[in-house]
């Protein structure tokens, strides 16, 4: 199969490009609107690029009628966010609050979810989840217009939270102890509990 991406086909590109660029960690991302709304949107556009200063970057797609999903008015309304750890225990409230809802309504509620006050943000954390990254807005890049363009937010983390029990004795994350998930195309995601090491040259 060859496919030239063009405006015509982006939802077949789209379709392509998460069933070969896998997995992909999913930033489960925490806002508040301009009202006080919570907000809480999985996406898995998302990885670190840096430590010094500590980057993360995750991409809000356009919806596919084009307009700008709630996360990223929020983001570009307020500069900031919180990155929530997505694990195995939390998979399926994760995939919830995907759920498209409107703009006053909170997923935190739809999933049967709590929060945690941040320390140097105003988006709160998710208490379920076992780590989490508070961050503020470096810069928004919009690649693109119309359905499934991209919106390229890159926060600096500012703090990092992390439960003592998915550390190891060094007091770094343990994957085993983590258990994050993660999304590969269609409706398939993977665990992240099939492990094996190699050493670094």
């Amino acid at each position: 199969m060859h496919l030239e991406p063009t405006p015509q086909n982006a939802l077949d590109v789209y379709h392509q490009l998460v069933g070969l660029v896998t997995p992909r960690p999913i930033a489960w991302v925490t806002t508040v609107s301009p009202a006080g709304v919570v907000n809480l949107a999985p996406f898995s556009f998302f990885n670190t690029f840096g430590a010094n200063p500590p980057v993360v970057v995750f991409s809000p797609t356009n919806k596919r009628d084009g307009s700008q999903k709630d996360t990223l008015r929020n983001v570009a309304d307020t500069g900031e966010f919180v990155v929530n750890t997505s694990v195995a225990a939390l998979a399926e409230k994760v995939n919830l609050t995907s759920r498209e809802l409107p703009p006053d309504q909170s997923e935190i509620e739809l999933a049967g979810l709590h929060t945690t006050p941040s320390t140097k943000v105003k988006p709160p954390r998710v208490t379920e989840s076992p780590a989490a990254l508070e961050c503020k807005v470096l810069q928004i890049i919009p690649v693109g217009t119309g359905a499934i363009a991209a919106n390229l937010v890159i926060g600096e983390v500012v703090m990092i939270h992390v439960a003592d029990e998915v550390l190891d004795e060094a007091g770094r994350p343990d994957p085993r102890k983590l258990q994050t998930v993660a999304r590969l195309g269609g409706d398939f995601w993977c665990h992240t509990s099939d492990l094996f090491e190699l050493k670094r040259p």
